[in-house]
């Protein structure tokens, strides 16, 4: 059985980094001593994922490696969807979409790959732990995510409480080809300027409200998301005071 090519999502700058992404892309920052790319690589490959294709951007000469790469030249003038859109000619098949400021376990990619769907993603039942980490208040930046008998019934709300969360959603995905055409026509239905600018978790709210199923891979922990440095330091401190850290990707 081939395994499914994985897209990296890498076009962005990752501007809540500030000054550390003035030369470089977020994922080549580091985490513990490794850029975030170098994680993903070897999570993906470790997880018998062959193909890597990275989508490019911003300061597209710096990401170069054992990996192919597909340019979207409209990178700071379009969101995360249409950049996966500039993948997709290129590939064939069922495919693995991950966003670039993210570190996981080569174990929830094989649980993603194990789920059947056309359009799957894995969340978090242990993330309250990871938010309030990264907030004092886990609710200011949690979003709603609600699921029954593996659907996905809710996601990308402002939650109000613990009870509209019952995971956070990681940027892990997996599209089966019909998966990728359901993307692909609901994209091009839309308004050019609301389809640049459409992020994976409103694409994915939207596709919920024209009743397309979307299945869910529970896992819990061993995973990290990266928005700025601040959630860097966290994640270096933790690994170095707590060998059991809950969330320790490596």
């Amino acid at each position: 059985m081939t395994t499914p090519t994985a897209i990296i999502l890498a076009a962005g700058r990752g501007s809540r980094m500030r000054e550390l992404t003035d030369t470089k892309p977020k994922c080549l920052l580091e985490l513990a001593g490794r850029p975030l790319l170098h994680w993903q690589l070897d999570a993906l490959r470790d997880a018998g994922v062959e193909r890597i294709v990275l989508v490019r951007g911003y300061a597209a000469h710096t990401l170069v490696g054992d990996f192919e790469t597909v340019d979207n030249p409209r990178w700071n003038e379009t969101n995360m969807v249409q950049t996966l859109l500039c993948a997709l000619p290129h590939v064939h098949g069922d495919v693995l979409v991950c966003y670039a400021d993210i570190v996981y376990k080569k174990e929830h990619v094989q649980a993603l790959l194990r789920t059947q769907g056309d359009i799957c993603l894995t969340y978090d039942t242990k993330w309250e732990s990871l938010w309030r980490l990264r907030n004092e208040n886990p609710l200011d930046d949690a979003e709603t995510f609600l699921s029954k008998d593996g659907k996905l019934l809710t996601i990308g709300g402002k939650a109000q409480s613990i009870d509209q969360v019952h995971g956070q959603y990681m940027g892990l995905l997996k599209f089966s080809p019909a998966g990728q055409q359901t993307v692909a026509q609901h994209v091009a239905s839309l308004p050019s300027s609301e389809a640049d600018k459409l992020d994976m978790t409103s694409l994915l709210r939207q596709l919920l409200g024209k009743n397309i199923g979307i299945r869910v891979c529970a896992v819990s922990g061993g995973w990290c998301e990266c928005d700025t440095q601040t959630d860097i330091e966290h994640y270096e401190q933790k690994i170095q005071d707590d060998n059991c850290w809950s969330h320790d990707w490596r």
